[in-house]
């Protein structure tokens, strides 16, 4: 992609963004915990991001508004119409994944 001019690439990169969002959102089943534990990030992770980014361009976002946006709803809704209770086998594989980063930091 370096042949695209900065505002191309910026163009790119958000139309495959707001696709990830669809896709979440297509996707209510996949839990956050099954997200953390496969790839190290999940909904809320992407609402810290978005205001993050905001942050370093000197933009008022806050992380209700972004985690809204991300989750198509307010998370309060979205948490009571679709987030489950995270089963023992997940909490051992994400205990387990933050296990293994902590090892490789002090590795």
């Amino acid at each position: 992609m370096q042949h695209l001019d900065d505002a191309t690439r910026t163009e790119l990169e958000a139309a495959a963004f707001r696709r990830l969002l669809r896709h979440l959102d297509e996707h209510k089943e996949v839990q956050n915990i099954d997200l953390m534990i496969l790839a190290d990030f999940c909904r809320n992770c992407l609402s810290k991001w978005l205001v993050a980014a905001a942050d370093e361009r000197g933009a008022d976002l806050d992380y209700d508004a972004a985690r809204e946006y991300v989750y198509g709803m307010p998370y309060a809704e979205w948490k009571a119409s679709y987030q489950q209770d995270a089963t023992p086998e997940q909490m051992a594989a994400f205990e387990a994944r933050q296990a293994a980063k902590q090892e490789q930091k002090d590795g």
